[in-house]
């Protein structure tokens, strides 16, 4: 690669830095706050090998294996506890991370017409390419020593130096492997849309491979990356050869985008697009068609992934209790409710994640509308017949017929698994039941979402904030010890919690009457405010 193809990289370099000022730090912040928050937890929370030893006992099985991976359950330290039970679903996360940033600033940038700009000024042809990979490596190194040297500063007695750095060294490894997916295809891929869920269709067929490869054979784990990420055993043997492999893995993916990206045309992609019909319906020239349309492919995803996530939780149903019955510690955690099974007083807490994963969609959905608008696409629609209140109602729309359908799907794919596993399983009605309640906290979620696009759309992303607040909050707040009032300020946290609880309709009532009024003031802001661009 000749010094002319990469010229004013560090020019370009500068740019990214600067564009993403705020969306590198909100990154490192999180991921660093909730990987040194976790060890902590678990030293208040085990503070003794016997109560460590127990927790061991809940991980030994299928289930668990699939969903964080395998471990030296002999010697539970906290720290080989905190590798077990967070490197894995974190290195998910920064995975997910260098994706979303890689795909922004190669193929998002080229959509948008940037790339062209660049082009035309004295800048090498893989510049750009150039300086977003450089940027991101350094930005998952960097993550790399502040998680490394974080842990080894938490005086934690089995959290050495060499397994915290470890640690942190699978964490930026993970991040810079999907860097290069992420930046393959761009090259493949027309489109900024496609690139992401390509890559992140990777991100999720990997964690599929080393679940099935962890559980029935190991050999199948070394194909998948994420199935390294377990191999490491941080804490345990500290084995840095599946680092080296990542790091091999990642050079030969950076090289091929850079060939693809030197011998293909500015805008154009390996991966030939379906060419689209002469003429466009009725219906799709309608705002509600054409948002239809464009959602079309990320929704049917959505949906299937509800379905699966659903079957996948449900087909652990069968041995809960048994397994509850068999741990001391999980029957004082859960034997607070006379008259139930401990499967049906875990039950409310898979309906809480299922239902905080199935806002997520309809608020993409919602988000679109100033997505769109960001990009000068929304005059085109208001030059026309078509009012603010008319564009903006064909988005909620879809928003929450996308928000019913997803956790129905979830709830329809827990109640078909769980009845091929239990051996008395639930009424459909039940289960649809638990789930459906969630709705109007769904419905809160989305209002939320239209009321920033209406009165403050620089702050849409604090929609994503208060959805995760929400799944820390309720999901990890035992764990955290966390005061009720903390909860409620969820809208998830005011649904009564079935079966355990009785159907309170006052709550949904008062939901559903909050999310029609915040509604409402969006509405207002988005029909009186300029349009952005």
């Amino acid at each position: 690669m000749s010094n002319t193809m990469i010229k004013r990289t560090s020019r370009l370099s500068g740019l990214i830095l600067r564009r993403d000022r705020i969306r590198i730090p909100i990154w490192l912040i999180g991921i660093c706050f909730f990987t040194f928050v976790v060890p902590l937890s678990f030293l208040e929370l085990y503070g003794s090998q016997q109560d460590r030893d127990v927790m061991a006992e809940t991980m030994e099985n299928p289930a668990m294996i699939a969903m964080v991976g395998p471990a030296d359950l002999t010697n539970y330290t906290i720290g080989v506890m905190t590798a077990h039970q967070m490197l894995l679903l974190t290195a998910v996360v920064v995975g997910l991370m260098s994706i979303l940033l890689v795909s922004r600033h190669t193929r998002g940038d080229e959509e948008d017409g940037r790339i062209e700009m660049i082009r035309s000024l004295p800048v090498g042809r893989l510049s750009n390419l150039h300086a977003t990979l450089m940027v991101y490596t350094f930005v998952n190194i960097l993550l790399a020593l502040i998680v490394g040297f974080g842990l080894y500063a938490l005086n934690i007695e089995s959290m050495d130096l060499e397994g915290s750095l470890l640690y942190g060294a699978t964490l930026g490894a993970t991040g810079i492997v999907f860097a290069g997916v992420t930046a393959l295809f761009a090259q493949l891929s027309e489109s900024s849309r496609g690139t992401i869920g390509l890559s992140i269709a990777v991100l999720l067929i990997a964690y599929l491979i080393r679940g099935i490869g962890d559980v029935s054979n190991e050999a199948l784990s070394w194909v998948s990356p994420l199935g390294w990420v377990t191999k490491t055993e941080a804490y345990g043997a500290n084995d840095w050869w599946p680092i080296l492999l990542m790091l091999g893995v990642s050079i030969c993916l950076f090289f091929l985008a850079y060939y693809l990206n030197a011998i293909r045309d500015l805008g154009a992609g390996f991966l030939p697009s379906k060419p689209g019909k002469k003429h466009a319906s009725a219906f799709l020239q309608s705002p509600i068609g054409l948002s239809l349309r464009l959602q079309r492919t990320g929704t049917i995803a959505w949906a299937i992934g509800m379905f699966v996530i659903g079957a996948s939780y449900g087909s652990v149903l069968g041995d809960l209790d048994s397994f509850f019955e068999g741990n001391e510690m999980m029957m004082q955690m859960l034997a607070s409710e006379e008259g139930y099974s401990f499967t049906e007083q875990f039950l409310p807490m898979l309906m809480i994640v299922m239902a905080i994963l199935a806002a997520i969609p309809p608020v993409m959905a919602m988000n679109k509308l100033y997505g769109e608008e960001k990009k000068n696409r929304i005059e085109h629609l208001l030059g026309r017949a078509v009012s603010r209140t008319k564009l903006m109602g064909s988005l909620l729309i879809i928003a929450v017929v996308n928000g019913f359908v997803m956790i129905s799907l979830a709830a329809i794919g827990l109640w078909v698994a769980g009845v091929s596993v239990m051996e008395e399983p639930f009424e459909f009605g039940t289960v649809y039941g638990m789930a459906v309640a969630y709705y109007p906290a769904i419905l809160v979620m989305i209002s939320v979402a239209v009321l920033l696009i209406g009165v403050l759309p620089k702050l849409t992303s604090f929609t994503w904030l208060y959805l995760f607040y929400s799944f820390v909050v309720l999901y990890l707040g035992g764990i955290f010890q966390l005061d009720e009032w903390v909860g409620d300020l969820s809208p998830f946290g005011h649904v009564p919690q079935l079966p355990i609880e009785d159907m309170a309709w006052v709550p949904i009532g008062s939901l559903t009457i909050v999310a029609v009024m915040i509604t409402v003031i969006g509405f207002v802001g988005y029909n009186k405010r300029d349009m952005e661009g």
